[in-house]
């Protein structure tokens, strides 16, 4: 017997198997088969180590497929850890659209996402929505695209601008809040209200992403305890420095690691 991988599982198949013939024993409809990495049109001996994924185009994977393959990338105690976890977004713009997509892609179990707003056009040039969105309420443009990405993954939405009075409400029991507005004053109200009345869950916000300056100087900091915020602290949209994809994305990601590394008992930094 030799021991391969078939879609990220371990099987043991006997000797002298060929790649054509296991596809016929396991997934016959397969018509893409990727064998160490490379996609391959035609039949080999499979030997002791080989990593064989079969894709049939058009069908989407049930939940304990998807689940199987991103536990095989994550390893299981990581990815069970994400996928009970809660994560609330205030904010579906330049920073929530971009949160959002690779907290779907590691498989949190829930994202909580609230935004008053729609998509504009305007909007194409940082956040993570297409052009025949436009109009729609950008958290139902949102929830579509990371249905699409993940669809075992739980996005509940509120259509709705979030207030000082309504925060803990949309928010309940969430292991980790996102702040993740354009407006400073909406930052700061969230900020003041999210410490006052659930100082014990752990907030990421940013402040400081705008044009094109230095990566480099997107950086992570703790504020204080269980209040952690990203971006430069000083760049602003105004006339000649707009906020633009790159360094917003970059802002974006720094926040949806923090919240990882959160999630997994680590401190971001």
């Amino acid at each position: 017997m030799i021991h391969i991988l078939l879609n990220e599982q371990p099987l043991e198949v006997p000797h002298g198997t060929r790649l054509h013939q296991l596809r016929n024993q396991q997934q016959a409809d397969a018509d893409l088969l990727i064998i160490n990495g490379f996609p391959t049109g035609g039949d080999c001996q499979l030997t002791d180590g080989d990593q064989v994924i079969m894709i049939t185009r058009g069908v989407v994977p049930s939940a304990e497929q998807l689940e199987s393959l991103m536990m095989a990338r994550h390893t299981p105690g990581v990815h069970k850890r994400i996928a009970r976890s809660r994560v609330g977004i205030a904010g579906a713009g330049g920073l929530g659209s971009n949160i959002a997509i690779p907290l779907a892609r590691v498989g949190v179990g829930e994202l909580i996402i609230a935004d008053f707003d729609v998509v504009e056009p305007s909007n194409l040039n940082r956040q993570q929505y297409f052009i025949d969105q436009i109009g729609q309420p950008k958290v139902v443009a949102l929830k579509d695209n990371l249905q699409r990405i993940n669809p075992y993954v739980k996005v509940s939405t509120h259509h709705c601008r979030v207030n000082a009075q309504n925060l803990r409400e949309i928010f309940a029991n969430v292991d980790v809040m996102v702040e993740a507005f354009d407006a400073p004053d909406q930052k700061a109200m969230l900020t003041a209200s999210h410490l006052q009345q659930a100082s014990t869950c752990p907030l990421v916000a940013a402040s400081g992403m705008a044009g094109y300056e230095a990566s480099n100087s997107i950086r992570t900091q703790k504020v204080r305890e269980n209040f952690y915020l990203i971006g430069d602290q000083k760049t602003a949209a105004r006339p000649g420095c707009g906020l633009m994809a790159p360094r917003v994305a970059i802002a974006a990601n720094h926040q949806a690691n923090a919240v990882l590394r959160l999630l997994l008992g680590e401190e971001p930094e």
